[in-house]
């Protein structure tokens, strides 16, 4: 039996568990699919509080497991595949075994949609980025491309200007998904240019280990053209990891958790934090912002409770 069981490790679940383990209540964090999160894949981290130089993902991840372990947080590898939250205690079970928890943190985090190509992957953090946000600010002066016809896609297209000497975004169809507002105000913006009808079929060069192009196809004509770009960005959405809460846990329409007070969600003792439960901001430090609330209100549910 547990007091605290966190599923996901990245910046809210481990923020959690900081907090969790300094309250003493021995916290197991479940790492997930992705272990550290989105943080695991990016490179250089400059906007989180206290690195003025600057830290690597994966050492901010692993700075944050330290710690916790330090209160005494203890971690398991492995993923949830299912969840009975219909009483309490609840029961998660990973990878076939069965956990009790007299409360959960849900920080499993949302995964970002990508293109599936080889290439693509390869350079994830090198250049091919899902957050504008997050890395726009090192391709200075370069020109980049935004893959997507959304809002989301528009939104880093924009923010991608004040960086970039040129943006262009590339969209499979020849209709956008995004709001007349976010469209128009694109097509206003001077540097963003438009590239429709078409996909990003490969991105140069892995060799190298940085991008310096793409190759595009044109889904009408099969035609191939090539871009000089210093930077990917796919803005073709995020999916939530909350497939296993189902039917048990209120979901927007995009399986988003809906939360209350903060963190609270539909069935008391379950708090959500993070990426799963904040499909607006996105960054590390509102993560780890919700991880200390969920700690704090799971603390607090098991002091009421007498638990």
């Amino acid at each position: 039996m547990r007091d605290v069981v966190i599923i996901g490790s990245g910046c809210a679940g481990l923020t959690a568990s900081v907090y969790a383990a300094r309250a003493n209540l021995k916290p197991l964090v479940i790492d997930g699919v992705e272990i550290g999160g989105q943080l695991s894949l990016t490179t250089l981290v400059e906007n989180f509080p206290g690195f003025p130089e600057g830290v690597q993902g994966p050492e901010l991840i692993q700075r944050m497991r330290d710690q916790a372990a330090r209160f005494g947080a203890e971690y398991r590898a492995g993923n949830v595949t299912a969840a009975d939250l219909s009483k309490r205690p609840f029961t998660v079970t990973v990878d076939g075994e069965s956990l009790e928890t007299r409360t959960l943190i849900i920080a499993s985090g949302a995964s970002a949609r990508w293109l599936g190509l080889e290439s693509e992957k390869a350079l994830i953090g090198k250049g091919v980025s899902s957050c504008a946000t997050c890395d726009g600010f090192f391709f200075r002066g370069k020109k980049v491309l935004v893959v997507g016809g959304g809002d989301t896609a528009m939104e880093e297209a924009i923010f991608l200007t004040r960086f970039a000497s040129a943006v262009e975004v590339v969209h499979r169809r020849d209709q956008f998904r995004a709001s007349k507002i976010m469209l128009d105000r694109a097509r206003h913006t001077e540097k963003v240019h438009f590239t429709l009808d078409t996909v990003v079929a490969d991105v140069l060069d892995p060799s190298r280990g940085e991008v310096v192009g793409v190759k595009l196809r044109n889904v009408k004509s099969g035609a191939l053209t090539d871009r000089d770009v210093s930077a990917v960005f796919v803005a073709i959405g995020h999916t939530p990891n909350t497939a296993v809460f189902r039917g048990q846990l209120e979901m927007d329409a995009e399986g988003y958790l809906k939360t209350q007070q903060g963190t609270r969600t539909n069935i008391p003792g379950v708090f959500a934090a993070g990426d799963v439960q904040d499909r607006v901001f996105r960054q590390a430090v509102t993560a780890a912002g919700s991880g200390c609330m969920a700690a704090i209100e799971a603390e607090r549910f098991l002091e009421s409770s007498g638990q």
